[in-house]
């Protein structure tokens, strides 16, 4: 499903004719100079909306909360959404082939999410009830245009760091008409104020290799002084209305009742990368027209 613009460019020859590899290799090349204009940095850098800091990584390259945005709507066709505070990317110089993945960073100011269901949910049941809730919720994205998706499984189950305060986990997902499976792995930082979600992308052959590099996404995000898990004082700040096994099936969905029919469309109440398959005509007719499309599917 996370194919990119190399896989968007057979997926375009196919709507235009073939024979039309010129335009093609056009279209490739300006995209190359569109990551050219992206402002790849290293180093330490502050989310002043998450009271937190990213420590990148050897091996990562960072992009602010613009560039970051611009890579999800211009190149991976989303919808504009200005809650992305920036982007963890493995390889630059590979952003646009097939393998290529990144973790998107956003945060939400929920309060403080409770901890203490930590060691009583039991995943394997909610595995069996968000996969029926996908299955619901298929007739309504039909209904809307978009074709079906099955939640296949974890990919890797959740775990919860109860030092770190860390949760993660990884679904695998089915799109229809999609040769591959996508690979979601979800991070969630547990803090005084909120949570900050990292979500990755990445073609689900790519497990092993996402898998393991996750590993030092995780360990780069630190909240700031005052605003770590343990500063919270009961009583007095605020305390979000669920808990960790909500996060995992999509807290801004479970509340809004809407986690039927809006799981996998959207990730922890975010839209993020799962619309590229829908978003690649779009960017190509904008590389060439120069404008944007007035609609984006919602």
């Amino acid at each position: 499903m996370k194919q990119l613009l190399a896989a968007g460019c057979a997926l375009f020859l196919a709507v235009v004719g073939a024979g039309n590899t010129a335009l093609a290799d056009d279209t490739e090349q300006t995209a190359k100079q569109f990551l050219a204009a992206l402002d790849f940095k290293s180093g330490d850098f502050s989310l002043p909306a998450a009271n937190a800091v990213i420590h990148v990584n050897k091996g990562f390259t960072y992009l602010g909360a613009k560039d970051a945005q611009r890579v999800l709507e211009d190149l991976w066709g989303n919808p504009p959404d200005d809650s992305v505070l920036g982007m963890l990317v493995p390889d630059k110089d590979q952003l646009l082939d097939e393998h290529s993945w990144a973790v998107v960073l956003t945060y939400s100011p929920d309060g403080y999410v409770s901890d203490e269901d930590a060691a009583k949910i039991n995943y394997s049941e909610m595995l069996t009830e968000l996969q029926q809730q996908t299955r619901d919720g298929n007739e309504w994205r039909q209904e809307e245009g978009y074709g079906t998706i099955e939640l296949v499984g974890w990919a890797e189950p959740p775990k919860y760091d109860i030092d770190a305060k860390k949760l993660h986990w990884a679904k695998e997902l089915a799109f229809e008409g999609a040769d591959d499976h996508t690979l979601n792995y979800d991070v969630r930082a547990l803090g005084r104020y909120g949570y900050l979600s990292m979500n990755a992308v990445a073609n689900h052959a790519d497990l092993s290799q996402v898998k393991e590099r996750m590993q030092d996404v995780i360990a780069m995000a630190e909240f700031n002084q005052g605003a770590r898990y343990n500063d919270y004082v009961a009583g007095s700040d605020k305390t979000a209305e669920y808990g960790l096994a909500a996060l995992v099936g999509g807290a801004i969905a479970a509340k809004t009742g809407l986690l039927g029919k809006l799981f996998a469309l959207l990730l922890a109440g975010k839209k993020l990368l799962i619309f590229v398959v829908l978003g690649i005509a779009a960017f190509i007719k904008r590389l060439f027209t120069g404008r944007r499309d007035d609609q984006h599917p919602g």
